[in-house]
Formats: C-alpha cells, structure tokens, sequence
C-alpha cells in the first residue's frame, strides 16, 4: 500500500512534508474522548432530550449506541487498511466516487465549524454561570445573563483562540492537556451521578430504559439525532491515523472511547431523571448540569460541575479545531482546496496556517449566529443542523467499509460482521432516522422563519451544508482541475484500482 502520508499522490506538486507520529492509544482515547464530550452533552443535551423523549433519557442513549457502534467498525477497519488525515474523504472518494468523498469531507468539516461555533457560545455561558455561583453578576454595570448569545460569544471566541494556539503547538501538548482536564470531568460527573443515583426522591422504573414507550415516531427520530449527536466525534482518531504510531491504536482509542461514552450516557441519564422532575430537567436545557448541581450540594461543591462542564466545552473546541485541520489539510494536498491547508508548522509539523484559519471562521460563524437570542435557541439549531449531516457522512463512510470488505461475507464471516454487516445496519438506521426527522422538519410549518423551532430553518442549514459541498466540488473539478477527480489518480483504498469515476 502506498503511504499517503509522506508521499501523496498530487499531480505535478512538490509532496508535501509528513506530519510528525507523537501520539498512542491512550492520546487516542483522549482525543476521541475529548470530541465527544461527553460533560457537555450531559451538561446541556440531557435537558433538550428529555423535552422531546420525557422519561427515556436511558433508552434513546443505549439505541442510539448500535448504529454508531456499527459505523466505528467500518472506520476502525478502512483505518488499519490505509491510515489517512482525510479519513472518511478520502476512503469514500476512492471506494465510491470523488464527489461523494468530496462531499463526506465537506460537510464534516462545515458540521464541525458549525459545531465550534455554537460551542464557542457554550463555553462563554459555563464561564458566566461560573461566576455567577461566585456571587459575581454584572461588570461595570453590565448585568451578566448566562443565557444570553452576545455576552456569552464574546467570552467564548477568546477561548477558542487560546485553544487553536495551544492545537498549533502539537498533538502532544494538546493531549496532555486534555488529558488532565478529562480526568477532572469525569471525576466529578462519577461523583454526582453516583450520589445521585441514591440521594434522588424520584422513583426509578425500568420504563426508562424501555424505548417501545417514547411517545411518538418523530420523538423518536428527533431523539435519536440529538443522541446520535452526542456519540459525534469519536472518529476524530482517525483524522490523526498519520500521526499514531501504530493505526491499531486509533482503532482502539475510538472504541474505548464510545464505550466509555455509553456508560456515562447511561448512569447521567438515569442520575438525573432520579433527581430532576421532568418539568425542571426540560426547563434547564443548557444549565441542567448547573442545576443539577446545587440540587445535590452546596456551593462550593455544588459549583463543581459547572467547572467540569466548562473544561469539557473547552477541551471539545480544541479537539474539534485538530481533525478539522487535518481534514483540510488532505484535501489541500489533494489539490481540491488550495495550498495554504497544506502548511505545516516548521518545528511542530502541524497543520499551523490550516487550525488558525478555522479558528477564524469559526469565530466569524459564532459572530453571525448572534441572530439567534439565547442560548437554548442557538444549541437546539445547530445540534438538528449537524445531526442530519452527520447521519448521512457517517452513512457513507460505512457503506463504504461495507463495499470494500464484502470479500469478507466468503472469507471470514465473522470479521464481517464488523467490517460488513454492522456498518450496512448503522448507515441505514441513521439514513431513515435522518430522511425521517428532514420530513417531519418539511411538514412541521408553512412558512419559514430564522428560529430555531420553525422547521424550514431547520431544514435550511443542513441543505445549505451539504448544496455549497456540491458548489465547491464543481469549482475544484473543473476550475482546480484537481487530481482527486481523476480516476487514473485515485488508487481505491489499500492500493487496489480504483472504480470511482
């Protein structure tokens, strides 16, 4: 097979300089883990979860799980066939076609860039919380509002930048970053979740974990985007394949992460239904985590979740900067985007000028999302925005693990089953889960308004994503006259010819 990392194949360019392999499974998990973060989604998706699926917080988690464990067996998988930055883009693009992997890279990274955006947001409200529980309330006679879209962006966009320079810096030092913060997190969700699950004076009931009894179909489908959304990010392992030592290891790094992802996801789900009325937990939304908090402790105690909810946030902008980056960063070198994705960093051989002018998109997306009032709002629209997106590049990246291993269902029926069987039950779970809830959206209104509860505007974002991937594809074929569209040049994955056209 050849090495795409150190010698890509890009038409009459120079190759481009290897990244450096500074990371192992345990950086893996972290990374993975980081991405998914799994605070912040307790912190703020519980809330809006429970709003639509009530007392199943448990159940969605727990079905939710089986697509995606399906779809990482196919990523784990083409991993240890080819380790490459572009992932998903590039094995879509050599097992089906060009556009398609296009596409699949295209609309992750705008799903990501949409994803540090509002978290940007997020961030800033933890911080405000913050220091609200510190009896602090307004600075220089402004009043602070937690919920507030403006007040919490302008914090949060300084943040993102102090974790975009610390990206710059290396894998390394970003994963021992979050590292520590990944265990202070984790550490107070255990802690409170488990006092919860006993302190409570809700009664538990099996039922919770019953999905036969979420209350609808379109429930159910709004459900399972929203919990699909929180398992999102464990394939950042595999955009960093040419930076692990060993591919295996970000195979395992994302499986330990997904699976630690699910406890969690469980033991939250079940501690906070035991503590919080449905009322209360759906009024919450995006301070649940805050308020769950002081229903268990006094403060100063009751303030740590709160902090373990802005570590989580913050380490999630980081995570989310780094396989973005990378992501561009193949596609640059692909030739299908220009040049400037594809400079490293002289000492740290990272993708320097690629993470920094993601950051300021980023930034330049969070400032636009100001439309939006209040927090809740903002967090309700890009999370529906990125969970159709996300449901149909997932579903690609797994047919296509289910195409290029199908030789597997003759050879080794039991390796199939990872390879073959379980990505072909995820994709098609999360394409009818995702088509299901894009028609509900459809049918829900007949008029369109910038809101987060008008259906259209739901809509809106995620054709908008996946009509300006199609729009950049066509100007990088026919304008860039980019090798990645040639058939000749694009080798399917594992070094064999290639069928795309």
């Amino acid at each position: 097979m050849k090495n795409e990392s150190t010698t890509p194949d890009n038409g009459d360019q120079a190759p481009q300089a290897a990244m450096r392999k500074s990371i192992g499974v345990v950086d893996g998990i972290v990374l993975a883990a980081s991405s998914t973060a799994a605070t912040s989604s307790i912190g703020i998706g519980l809330g809006l979860m429970a709003a639509i699926v009530g007392l199943h917080l448990p159940a969605i988690m727990l079905l939710a799980f089986l697509p995606v464990l399906g779809i990482a067996g196919g990523y784990g998988r083409l991993n240890r066939v080819e380790p490459n930055a572009g992932s998903s883009y590039q094995w879509v693009g050599r097992i089906f076609s060009p556009w398609l992997g296009f596409l699949t890279g295209w609309v992750n990274v705008v799903g990501t860039i949409v994803f540090m955006a509002y978290t940007t947001t997020v961030t800033g409200s933890a911080i405000i919380q913050l220091l609200g529980q510190a009896t602090l309330h307004s600075i220089g006679g402004l009043t602070l509002d937690p919920d507030s879209t403006f007040q919490s962006t302008l914090l949060g966009m300084a943040v993102l930048v102090a974790a975009a320079l610390v990206a710059v810096r290396g894998l390394d030092l970003a994963a021992r970053l979050q590292k520590y913060l990944l265990i202070f997190e984790y550490g107070v969700l255990l802690a409170f979740c488990g006092y919860g699950l006993f302190a409570g004076d809700q009664p538990f009931s099996l039922q919770w974990f019953n999905p036969f009894d979420i209350p609808s179909a379109a429930a159910l489908a709004q459900g399972m985007m929203l919990a699909v959304f929180c398992y999102w990010g464990f394939e950042s392992v595999f955009s960093v394949g040419e930076e692990v030592g060993d591919p295996r290891d970000a195979s395992r790094g994302g499986f330990i992460a997904l699976t630690v992802m699910l406890l969690l996801f469980l033991l939250a789900g079940t501690a906070f239904q035991r503590v919080l009325p449905l009322d209360e937990l759906a009024d919450n939304g995006a301070q649940g985590l805050a308020y769950f908090g002081t229903k268990l402790a006094e403060q100063p105690l009751a303030a740590l979740p709160l902090i373990a909810l802005m570590f989580s946030a913050v380490a999630s902008l980081q995570a989310s900067v780094i396989p973005t980056a990378r992501g561009m960063y193949a596609m640059g070198r692909d030739g299908v985007l220009g040049p400037v994705w594809t400079r490293l960093h002289p000492k740290h051989k990272t993708p320097a000028v690629g993470t920094l002018l993601i950051t300021a998109i980023a930034l330049a997306l969070a400032a636009l999302a100001l439309v939006i009032p209040t927090v809740n709002d903002l967090i309700f629209a890009a999370v529906n925005a990125i969970g159709i997106v996300v449901a149909l590049y997932y579903a690609l990246t797994a047919a296509a693990a289910a195409v290029h291993f199908r030789h597997l269902l003759r050879t080794s029926p039991l390796e199939a089953l990872r390879a073959v069987v379980g990505p072909v039950l995820g994709a098609l779970t999360l394409l009818a889960t995702g088509g299901y809830l894009a028609w509900t959206f459809y049918r829900s209104t007949d008029h369109f308004e910038v809101s987060a509860d008008n259906g259209w505007f739901a809509l809106l974002v995620p054709v908008l994503m996946i009509g300006s991937g199609l729009l950049a594809a066509a100007w990088a074929r026919w304008h860039h006259r980019s090798p990645y569209f040639l058939p000749a040049r694009c080798p399917s994955v594992g070094g064999e010819p290639s069928t795309a056209v």
